[in-house]
């Protein structure tokens, strides 16, 4: 049943991208080919546009199936082959902010069950969180760690030098909803009756938090947590512009201002298989943490 929901929901996502592509005003086939410097007649713009456009969509599902996505208009080159340059870069960049986001979330929300009197300043940290855009927390990073305090290089560095401040940017939103779940859950949990019960037992609130409480208030920040990583490709389209990382975000953004089609469908459908891929796995984790889910 659930495989058959997100195969429906990767029709869906593929048909809706496929129809709003091809109503996107302009032309990519004369943006890339219509410069006198190419010298290519009217004749030959029509023919490449011929091929092209050729198929239609049953023609483009049928190659999605088969694994062909088409080629670039821009480039020339096969779909596939420059998704798989780009993706291992984004990848890298979204586990890595991910975890951290967890991180974050899962800190907040704890410290704010653990202290009373920083409980209204630490919930009100993923509101500030959610609110700030991607684009302006990049630069201020820039400015701040890289170009006030040189500790991050804007240019060369190892790896994980140019890692760490793309992952804080794509991270800190995306840590917000995790955290406003994560901590709602646990006050909810905290008025079950089996918590006075267990305190009555003589166990702290801390042994309580970590051994009962946290448990239960899983299922929900899960589900949160599946749909922001779902999110994930789409947020790396402004970070690694800002950046300058070549991944699958940059490679949408040259995509959009080429008008590239084929590519552009290829990505909506990479992040349709993203997003349904991990709401699939947390489904599956849902009965280890819940056995009555499983009835």
């Amino acid at each position: 049943m659930r495989v058959g929901q997100a195969l429906l929901v990767l029709w869906a996502a593929f048909t809706a991208a496929y129809i709003l592509l091809q109503a996107m005003p302009g032309d990519s086939i004369l943006i890339k080919f219509q410069n006198p410097e190419l010298g290519l007649s009217p004749q030959q713009i029509a023919e490449i546009r011929a091929y092209y456009d050729a198929g239609g969509y049953l023609h483009t599902v049928l190659g999605f199936l088969r694994g062909d996505f088409g080629y670039s208009v821009d480039t020339g080159t096969p779909v596939l082959e420059r998704l798989a340059e780009g993706l291992p870069e984004t990848a890298k960049l979204a586990t890595a902010a991910f975890v951290l986001a967890v991180l974050l979330a899962v800190l907040i929300a704890f410290a704010a069950s653990h202290s009373s009197r920083l409980r209204g300043v630490l919930l009100a940290v993923p509101s500030l969180f959610i609110s700030v855009p991607a684009f302006w927390l990049g630069i201020l990073l820039i400015q701040v760690f890289s170009f006030r305090l040189g500790l991050v290089p804007v240019i060369g560095g190892s790896e994980i030098q140019q890692l760490i401040l793309p992952v804080l940017t794509l991270a800190v939103p995306i840590s917000a909803p995790i955290a406003q779940v994560l901590a709602r859950s646990l006050d909810q949990v905290f008025t079950q009756p089996f918590v006075p019960v267990v305190a009555a037992k003589g166990a702290s609130r801390s042994w309580i938090l970590w051994r009962h409480v946290a448990r239960n208030a899983l299922p929900p920040t899960l589900t949160v947590a599946g749909l922001t990583f779902g999110e994930l490709i789409a947020g790396s389209v402004v970070t690694e512009t800002v950046f300058g990382r070549n991944g699958v975000g940059r490679l949408t953004e040259q995509a959009v201002n080429a008008q590239d089609t084929p590519v552009l469908l290829a990505v909506v459908v990479l992040a349709a298989t993203v997003f349904v891929l991990v709401n699939l796995l947390v489904d599956l984790v849902f009965p280890v943490l819940d056995p009555r889910l499983a009835r």
